[in-house]
């Protein structure tokens, strides 16, 4: 049982260290920290736009987060507020979508060199396990470990 906690433990580390570097190296060309990256993919899947507070549900980044790399994207002009302060809708100006799709491209690249070696059946079953660990973690994130036997 430990080996297989370390082992799951180490995979889930590497993959969200190599993934972070990818993504860090990719948003320099923007002058932008790496975990910006989700919310130009978000955003560019949004065009009609979305607040911040829904920006922060669809990552599942805290909202200082989001408040930080919105601030940052406004100033090089990628994103636009339209509305009152606090229920504006983000949205990519069109320097924004050209970087999205940009930085859409380079994910879609990761992605499919990360995969390389699997079959579409080793991938699906691949997915379909880690959004079952996904649910049955946040269930115990939530309501805790049940107490020991």
């Amino acid at each position: 049982m430990v080996d297989r906690f370390e082992r799951f433990s180490f995979a889930i580390y590497e993959l969200s260290r190599y993934w972070h570097k990818i993504a860090s190296d990719e948003m320099e060309k923007y002058g932008l920290k790496g975990p910006y990256a989700v919310y130009f993919t978000t955003l560019y899947r949004n065009p009609e736009g979305m607040t911040a507070a829904r920006l922060c549900e669809v990552s599942g980044r805290d909202k200082a987060d989001v408040s930080r790399a919105i601030s940052a994207m406004e100033k090089q002009g990628l994103v636009t507020k339209e509305g009152s302060q606090y229920r504006a809708l983000l949205k990519l100006s069109p320097a924004g979508m050209q970087a999205a799709n940009q930085i859409n491209e380079r994910a879609r690249v990761a992605v499919e060199l990360g995969g390389r070696g699997l079959t579409p059946e080793h991938r699906e079953i691949f997915y379909a396990a880690m959004e079952q660990i996904v649910a049955n973690l946040q269930i115990l994130s939530e309501e805790g470990l049940p107490s020991e036997r």
